[in-house]
């Protein structure tokens, strides 16, 4: 993509919008600018959240080029030279390509002038080029935000909750012609969990299922004797979305085509490891059956093992009312802290429907930190002998 014509802001000032040049390396002298452009996510995620956690490090992001499922561009905004505003362009290779997901970061000091806009406009261009019609783009809430008043509640196209009518990502993705499609539980929790709440969990969990079930534990690559164990559970699952803490199908959101076996397996497991991506995986055996009919994962950076995230957690239908969820979430808790001593918070995203995952995080200590909104707009298709501006 080439860089637009200068345009204003507010303020008069001219705004350029470029395509980042992505380092081969961040050691390259000619990788400031994709330093600055992570520094703008960091900076974005500490006025929202209070804390960094959930924002990339420069390895993190420069890892997540390598994916082999997804396509990411990114376009920044630059006043006088200096990077003020990013939009990243995530393009999916192996299924729902006619999907575009946006992540929209601005810098506090230059928010409500229009530079959001012109990002976001571009970003739409460009993914329109790319034969993408439909994108989705997500606002972060923290709880603080939320408010009892109803004149103040946006509720989405499927699902409980709501978003703040008044918050500017509220007012900005309407004005943008966004629909809000459907809302996300965020919650964190404080590790490693007390020693008595385990004890007190596992012997819940294990007087509901009566010693009927098994468990099985690995990280980072499943053992070869369940490689297809664990693709029939992935796609008897049905959707599954990655980040998702949820053991029913998820509302609100397009089914992947992706289907499971042995060989994507394995390429997933590697595609983590290349980015720099640990995985920490408990799986529950059915004893009378030899079947898996559970597992939960949860996601470690390699390089900051301090904040770790609780990926999917898949229980088949037919199993469910066993405490499985709450078997395999105490277990893998657990023995996360064993190998990984150093994590002292784990964050994940409940769809508010999923009454039971969430009594379980509950349980477990996790409390809520926000919700996250996911919105959705569909882009009119190119005409015919349309050309790309790259």
């Amino acid at each position: 993509m080439a860089e637009t014509a200068g345009m204003t802001v507010d303020e008069g000032k001219t705004v350029h919008i470029e395509q980042l040049w992505v380092p081969d390396n961040l050691e390259s002298p000619k990788a400031r600018d994709f330093l600055d452009a992570v520094e703008v996510g960091r900076r974005v995620r500490m006025e929202t959240w209070g804390s960094d956690d959930l924002a990339y490090t420069p390895l993190e992001k420069l890892l997540e080029f390598s994916d082999p499922y997804e396509r990411q561009i990114i376009l920044v905004a630059k006043i006088d030279g200096a990077i003020v505003g990013t939009v990243d362009i995530a393009l999916p290779l192996a299924d729902n390509l006619d999907l575009a997901e946006f992540t929209l970061d601005i810098l506090p000091e230059y928010q409500r002038q229009g530079v959001g806009r012109q990002l976001l406009d571009a970003a739409e261009q460009l993914a329109r080029a790319e034969g993408r019609t439909m994108v989705l783009v997500d606002t972060n809430h923290p709880a603080t935000s939320l408010t009892e008043i109803p004149e103040d509640q946006l509720i989405p196209g499927s699902g409980p909750g709501f978003l703040p009518v008044s918050s500017r990502e509220v007012d900005f993705a309407q004005r943008a012609g966004y629909t809000l499609q459907h809302i996300e539980q965020f919650s964190s929790c404080i590790l490693p969990l007390d020693s008595k709440l385990v004890a007190d969990l596992q012997a819940e969990a294990g007087e509901a299922n009566g010693g009927r079930y098994a468990l099985h534990h690995w990280t980072d690559r499943c053992p070869e004797p369940w490689l297809e164990a664990v693709a029939e559970l992935e796609n008897a699952a049905g959707e599954v979305v990655h980040g998702q803490d949820d053991d029913e199908e998820p509302a609100g959101v397009e089914p992947a085509d992706m289907v499971f076996d042995a060989v994507v397996l394995r390429e997933t497991e590697d595609a983590a490891l290349a980015q720099g991506r640990r995985t920490v995986v408990t799986a529950v055996e059915h004893v009378a059956s030899g079947r898996l009919v559970g597992l939960t994962t949860i996601s470690v950076l390699a390089h900051r093992q301090d904040v770790v995230f609780q990926d999917d957690t898949l229980v088949l239908q037919e199993h469910r009312g066993n405490k499985l969820g709450l078997l395999i979430k105490v277990a893998n808790m657990e023995r996360l802290s064993e190998q990984f001593p150093d994590a002292r918070v784990i964050y994940t995203w409940n769809a508010p429907e999923n009454r039971y995952l969430l009594t379980v995080n509950k349980q477990l200590g996790f409390t809520t930190a926000g919700v996250t909104g996911l919105w959705q707009k569909e882009l009119p298709q190119r005409s015919a002998g349309a050309t790309s501006s790259d």
